[in-house]
């Protein structure tokens, strides 16, 4: 297992991280505990999980996973420092009112509302990276296509850092990142933060699989030249790069036989994984190790974000740390996207 560098940080991240948001739907508290041990044992030292999770959310299931990670922290208290541990304070939605009585979103209140819970859902003092699960304005996410402006918004970036920061000297996180975030909204904030002398946000998580590889767009140039490394999530576009939707072979209980997420409805999706599923087989790889082995490849992918529901999955998962690429494979990956572009943005 490889290690990097969370961006300008001194933390060094396993190049896989564990994702979480099934902990607590499709996933018992037993078998989220299985996983976490499994991880740490093959290298992983990295979680990655949000307030609102488990997911697909619900009343029911709010706070699970976080709760999940936090009585195992209870029981291993001599590895919590060994651990890097990233959690989200949720964006505005309709949906998830139940969440707080507070208005959703990146105000003082609610943030300082939602990072006490995280802390005492998790049974730690400290988070280690501290995210914004999604814009506060109105933009381009979750699969929306076509930009609509949101002249309503203001901005309050400032505010936000400033707080973020004042949780920094308290010991409350290390450090803030991103997430679902777009070009402008990346560099707005890196220029409240150089002009007022305050801390940047360290990482950015989006997702990015071989059916979406729009950060390549914009995102990795300033990913590069701003040392502001890519968290990459749905590595596998949600199950759909492990040709168990295609091959007919899902569970009944996958996530997209509960909620089927509008960004992979367009039939190339479909036409997509077919050729990549043909493609992994003529090198002798699986689908899944290879689509996981060409997130990794990425020179501004710091770490990718894998879940499971089974052990013998997160198994598969990992073992795609040591899948080496070659150029041929690469430049047939490459034409397909050509030929098929991010058919699930």
């Amino acid at each position: 297992m490889e290690y990097k560098k969370l961006g300008d940080t001194n933390i060094m991240v396993s190049q896989i991280c564990l994702g979480t948001m099934t902990w607590g739907r499709q996933n018992s508290e037993t078998e989220a505990h299985e996983q976490i041990n499994f991880a740490l044992e093959k290298g992983i030292n990295f979680l990655d999980t949000a307030e609102m999770y488990a997911v697909p959310a619900n009343e029911e299931s709010y706070g699970l996973t976080e709760k999940y990670i936090g009585t195992w922290i209870a029981k291993n208290k001599s590895k919590r420092q060994d651990v890097i541990i990233a959690t989200k304070v949720t964006g505005p939605s309709q949906n998830l009112s139940y969440i707080s009585k507070l208005p959703l979103g990146f105000s003082k209140v609610r943030i300082e509302e939602a990072l006490d819970k995280s802390l005492n859902n998790l049974q730690t003092d400290y988070l280690d990276l501290y995210q914004l699960h999604w814009p506060e304005r109105k933009s381009n996410m979750f699969g929306q296509r076509n930009y609509v402006h949101n002249a309503e918004w203001e901005d309050n970036f400032l505010e936000i850092i400033n707080l973020l920061s004042q949780k920094q000297k308290e010991g409350k996180i290390r450090h803030f990142g991103l997430s679902n975030e777009t070009p402008w909204g990346v560099m707005n904030s890196f220029k409240h933060s150089d002009y007022n002398q305050l801390p940047r946000f360290k990482t950015i998580q989006n997702a990015y699989n071989l059916l979406n590889r729009t950060f390549e767009h914009n995102l990795s140039e300033i990913s590069h030249r701003e040392n502001f490394p890519l968290l990459a999530y749905s590595p596998l576009a949600m199950g759909h790069l492990t040709g168990k939707y295609l091959n007919k072979t899902a569970r009944p209980q996958a996530r997209l036989n509960w909620y089927p997420y509008p960004r992979y409805k367009s039939s190339n999706v479909g036409r997509a994984v077919e050729a990549y599923q043909k493609l992994a087989k003529e090198f002798n790889l699986s689908l899944t190790q290879m689509s996981l082995a060409f997130v990794q490849f990425q020179e501004f992918v710091c770490s990718t974000i894998i879940g499971a529901t089974t052990i013998a999955q997160l198994e598969e998962n990992i073992a795609s740390a040591y899948v080496d690429l070659n150029t041929e494979l690469i430049d047939q990956i490459n034409a397909l996207n050509e030929l098929i572009p991010n058919p699930a943005p």
